[in-house]
């Protein structure tokens, strides 16, 4: 791969996955796949910050409970003005991390079955996953519901940010939406971070190097594997 050889020649002291893994993706470097380009990384954890930013300057509004929190906002004024402008940050990278993973995130018709059981075995560790693509069913779903989440998030958010400018029941409707469709993605990130560290080990790395082994590869996402490769050979 001559782009790998120039890029370790131009810094010997950098990975040359890591390399390869800030311009492209899908391609084998060593003993190394790369998963995720810079650019897409750089946009998750924007994603992120900017969701934990607004769930934190947001929870001493919510409650006297978290009042505790607003001074390290400077104050709950400044919560009040910051979370808004801090969910909006959250909607627009939202709505780019969408362009850039909509077109591998297409369920097909085998992976309905993950609305269903197939779920709770897969979280269980007694799935069979062996056709999976680069990204899962359940992960199909997860970014479909956090797709949706965002919308819900900037539609009530805009209520209660211009109050006046809606009817009561849709302010108070557009609380409890507000606050049930928070709940709901903590839940879901909680899932999230825990399949993405403890259960399935090396797959963080994809996050932060942007590339996982293809032993991980082969046990985790087997077609995917095999199309990056070429290896038809390990068909599980």
């Amino acid at each position: 791969m001559s782009g790998t050889s120039e890029s370790t020649m131009l810094n010997p002291g950098l990975d040359p996955g890591v390399q390869v893994a800030r311009a492209r993706e899908d391609v084998v470097v060593g003993d190394e796949i790369v998963r995720h380009r810079l650019a897409t990384r750089v946009v998750h954890w924007l994603t992120a910050l900017s969701f934990f930013v607004a769930l934190f300057c947001g929870l001493p509004i919510f409650s006297p409970l978290f009042g505790w929190m607003a001074p390290l906002f400077g104050g709950l004024a400044v919560c009040r003005w910051f979370h808004p402008w801090s969910g909006v940050a959250f909607v627009a990278f939202s709505a780019v991390m969408f362009v850039q993973w909509v077109g591998e995130m297409k369920l097909e018709r085998s992976e309905w079955g993950w609305f269903g059981t197939r779920m709770v075995r897969y979280l269980k560790h007694q799935g069979d996953d062996s056709d999976a693509g680069k990204y899962n069913g359940g992960q199909k779903i997860f970014f479909w519901a956090a797709t949706l989440g965002a919308i819900g998030l900037l539609a009530t958010g805009t209520v209660l940010w211009f109050p006046e400018s809606f009817g009561q029941l849709l302010r108070e409707l557009s609380i409890v939406l507000h606050d049930l469709v928070v709940l709901l993605f903590l839940v879901a990130i909680v899932f999230h971070i825990y399949l993405g560290t403890v259960a399935e080990p090396g797959t963080f790395g994809s996050m932060t190097r942007g590339t996982v082994s293809k032993a991980w590869a082969r046990l985790h996402h087997p077609r995917w594997y095999r199309e990056v490769t070429g290896d038809a050979a390990h068909r599980d």
